[in-house]
């Protein structure tokens, strides 16, 4: 209760009076004050994401809305709407500029990422069924697939012997981040996990798996609780193959954590996949958060 009557009386009025108690002293605005006292980082993109939100300039508050290619537009009006000198504050413009695409962009992101996920895998369209059939030659190099709804599904983790059925959910974001990323870029590492998913005591059904922690990239990034990440590891607009490469990182690590746990069996999944998120989680309240696959060989 004391924590919100803080909140309100700081952002109400103490905070109005202690940003023009500091312009008055050190000649700056909060976002110059900002962009300069932080390196470059979720720390100061958060910082000006925030000024931008408490603040009750227009102008100010749909800088949080612009579009990528509208970014330096929307810099040079903030610049004369806030007096900002660019001879006296030589780096202000390019350090906001980049805060600006790092938040326009994550919204692009979401957007991008809605997008795949809302498009269904459709068996009659040429495209999905390669990326299908690529995953199963990434996986299982060596065994020929037999026909194209089969039991063999199976061997990597689907539930039944027609594979589309299982990315009702995710759509076609599940199977992009199973093939164009992960077995595709991170080949030896994907092949290592399937090799642990078909552990006989400590299995687990692969493709379900990674669907599921597609899921899970998908919540985290809706919510925002992936700015911290994307802020501190992509230096400008964040992009889908960054979105990719966190699923990356999600799928290897959460093997890791899998089979150092020794779970029971499959039935206590959830379990340890909700242990799991909250590891994660914890991770990106951090600020120097940068959730990045690191393994010994990639591809």
């Amino acid at each position: 209760m004391l924590g919100y009557i803080w909140q309100y009386f700081y952002s109400s009025f103490l905070r109005f009076w202690l940003k023009w108690f500091l312009r008055h002293i050190t000649g700056k605005c909060e976002l110059q004050r900002i962009c300069g006292g932080y390196k470059r980082g979720a720390l100061r993109t958060t910082q000006v994401e925030y000024s931008l939100k408490s603040s009750k300039n227009k102008v100010l508050q749909d800088a949080l809305n612009v579009k990528d290619d509208a970014v330096v537009g929307c810099v040079a009006q903030i610049m004369k709407e806030k007096n900002i000198n660019a001879q006296k504050d030589p780096t202000f413009k390019g350090n906001f500029q980049q805060c600006l695409l790092q938040i326009s962009g994550y919204c692009a992101l979401y957007t991008s990422v809605e997008e795949l996920r809302k498009e269904a895998f459709d068996s009659e369209k040429e495209d999905h069924e390669k990326m299908l059939l690529k995953l199963w030659n990434l996986l299982m190099p060596s065994v020929k697939l037999e026909s194209r709804v089969t039991k063999q599904w199976g061997n990597i983790g689907f539930q039944g012997d027609d594979p589309k059925t299982d990315f009702r959910g995710m759509g076609m974001l599940g199977l992009v981040n199973l093939v164009s990323f992960f077995s595709e870029n991170y080949t030896s590492a994907a092949r290592q996990v399937l090799s642990h998913a078909n552990h006989p005591k400590l299995g687990y059904s692969y493709a379900i798996v990674g669907i599921n922690l597609t899921e899970m990239a998908y919540s985290l990034l809706r919510s925002g609780a992936l700015k911290m990440h994307f802020y501190n590891t992509v230096a400008g607009k964040p992009e889908m193959h960054d979105f990719h490469q966190l699923y990356c990182y999600l799928a290897y690590e959460f093997d890791k954590f899998w089979m150092e746990e020794k779970p029971e069996s499959i039935m206590e999944f959830n379990h340890y996949r909700e242990k799991f998120h909250d590891k994660v989680k914890g991770f990106l309240l951090e600020p120097d958060v940068s959730l990045i696959l690191k393994v010994d060989t990639v591809n």
